[in-house]
C-alpha cells in the first residue's frame, strides 16, 4: 500500500475507491507483491536446483494459487481438499507435495491415486504406507530434527515435543522399516516454525539430513520447509534470504559433487509470498471513550484476523480515510463477543466512525482462518492485477450460512452386540 499525494493505493488504485467497491470488511491482495517476494527467492538460490512450493494454507483463493503457479512455483499441501483445490487451479501431480498430519490413512490413499508427492511424518504410518504400496510409491520423509525456531513457541514445530515429524533419534527404526517394505525414500524433509531470523537455523537443518542421506539411495530432493521472516513493523527485520541462497547453496552444491544423483533443494514459502501482499480493510463502526481508554470499534474481529489473538502478532493499522491527521491514541477492537483486540494503545491519525482502516500484513493467514463466528459472515476478497481489480470471492450472506444446515432423517447402521 502506498502513500502518494495524501492518497494511499495499491497497484495505482486508490484504497477508498476499493472500499467503496467492494465494501468492508474485505481483503485486498496485490499480485505484484507476490511476484517481487518469489522473484527474490529465486534469484537469491539462481546458483542452486531450487524449487520453492507454496504453502498454500496461507492464503488458498484458487485465483492466488493460479497466480503462484504462473511464478514458477510448485504447491505445498497439508490436506487432500488443498491438494484437490491446487490440482484444479492447474498444478500438475508432480508439482505438489502432501504432508499431512495426524490424519487417517484413507487421505493418503486419495493422495497416492492423484500422483502427487507423499510426504510421511509418523512411523505408524511409514508401516502403514509400506505395507499397502512397498516400493511401487516413492515417498518423502518429514523429519523432526529437535531444533527450536521462531520467534513464538506456538509457531515453532521442529522442538521436541512437536506433534510434527518422525524423531532425528529414530532414524535406526526407520531405516528398519524402509528396508523391510523395500521404501523408496526420495526426499527428506524438515520444517522447523516460523519467523526465522538466523540463516544458521536452516544450515543446521540441511547438515542434520545431509548427513542420513547415505541411508536413502534414492535420495533426490532436500526439503527445507520454510518460516522465512517477514517485517511486522517498521523498524523490523527479515530473513536475509540472499545470505542463505549463497551459504547453503554452497553446501548443496559440495554434497553433489560426491553424488551420481544429485539432490534438488525445496522450499515452502506462505507467509513470504503473501503476508506483505495482503491489508484487511474495515469501516469504523463506533468510537467509544472509557475512563482509561478510546477504542475505535470496527467491522471485523477475530472472525475474520484472529492472528492478534492467537499469536500475539502485530500488524499495522493504518486510516486510509484521514492520512494526515493529528494522531490519537486509541486501542482497536472488533465486534465479536469476545475480547477481539486488533492493538492496544496505538497512535492512528484521529478517528470518526465511517472511516476506513487497512490492516497491513495480512495477507498470509487471514482469511484462511477466518470463521463465521457469532454467526458472521466472512469478507470478500479482492485481487489487484495489472492495474485493475478483480472480485475473487463475494462477501458471504445469511443465506450462505444456512445452505449447509439441513433436517434429515439420519439412519444408523445396527451395532452389533
Amino acid at each position: 500500500m502506498e502513500l502518494s499525494g495524501g492518497e494511499y493505493s495499491i497497484g495505482g488504485l486508490p484504497v477508498l475507491g476499493l472500499a467503496q467497491a467492494v465494501g468492508t470488511p474485505a481483503y485486498v491482495y496485490h499480485a505484484q507483491v507476490m511476484e517481487r517476494q518469489a522473484k527474490r527467492l529465486q534469484q537469491a538460490f539462481m546458483a542452486t536446483p531450487t524449487r520453492f512450493m507454496y504453502a498454500c494454507k496461507a492464503l488458498s483463493n484458487l485465483a492466488v494459487l493460479r497466480h503462484m503457479r504462473t511464478l514458477g512455483l510448485g504447491l505445498d499441501t497439508v490436506s487432500i481438499e488443498e491438494v484437490q483445490l491446487g490440482l484444479k487451479a492447474g498444478f500438475r501431480p508432480d508439482e505438489v507435495l502432501f504432508t499431512p498430519n495426524m490424519v487417517p490413512f484413507t487421505e493418503v490413499q486419495q493422495a497416492v491415486e492423484l500422483g502427487v508427492h507423499i510426504n510421511i511424518d509418523s512411523i505408524p504410518m511409514l508401516e502403514r504406507f509400506g505395507q499397502a504400496y512397498g516400493g511401487k510409491v516413492p515417498l518423502f520423509l518429514r523429519i523432526n530434527p529437535h531444533i527450536m525456531a521462531g520467534g513464538n513457541e506456538r509457531i515453532s514445530t521442529g522442538h521436541i515435543d512437536s506433534k510434527f515429524g518422525i524423531s532425528i533419534h529414530q532414524l535406526r527404526h526407520v531405516e528398519r522399516v524402509v528396508a523391510s517394505h523395500g521404501l523408496r525414500v526420495e526426499g527428506l524433509h524438515m520444517h522447523t516454525g516460523s519467523d526465522i531470523l538466523d540463516t544458521g537455523v536452516f544450515l543446521r537443518g540441511a547438515e542434520l539430513l545431509l548427513e542420513t542421506a547415505d541411508l536413502f539411495p534414492h535420495l533426490r530432493y532436500l526439503d527445507l520447509g520454510s518460516g522465512f521472516k517477514v517485517p511486522y513493523k517498521p523498524d523490523d527485520i527479515s530473513t536475509d534470504v540472499e545470505e542463505l541462497g549463497q551459504l547453503l547453496g554452497q553446501r548443496i552444491q559440495q554434497f553433489n559433487a560426491g553424488r551420481e544423483t544429485p539432490v534438488e533443494l525445496w522450499f515452502e514459502p506462505g507467509k513470504f509470498l503473501v503476508s506483505e501482499a495482503g491489508v484487511l480493510l474495515v469501516s469504523v463502526s463506533l468510537v467509544k471513550q472509557t475512563t482509561a481508554t478510546v477504542f475505535a470499534g470496527v467491522d471485523s474481529g477475530l472472525n475474520h484476523l484472529i492472528r492478534p489473538m492467537f499469536y500475539g502478532s502485530h500488524h499495522g493499522i493504518v486510516n486510509v480515510s484521514r492520512p494526515q491527521g493529528h494522531k490519537r491514541i486509541y486501542t482497536v477492537v472488533g465486534y465479536i463477543c469476545e475480547t477481539d483486540t486488533f492493538a492496544w494503545d496505538r497512535q492512528l491519525p484521529e478517528v470518526h466512525v465511517g472511516d476506513v482502516l487497512a490492516f497491513l500484513n495480512a495477507g498470509a493467514y487471514g482469511f484462511s482462518m477466518a470463521s463465521n463466528y457469532n454467526s458472521r459472515p466472512r469478507p470478500a476478497e479482492v485481487l489487484v492485477k495489472d492495474g485493475k481489480a478483480i472480485l475473487i470471492r463475494r462477501r458471504e450472506t445469511i443465506e450462505d450460512l444456512l445452505a449447509l444446515q439441513v433436517e434429515e432423517p439420519l439412519t444408523a447402521a445396527p451395532v452389533s452386540m
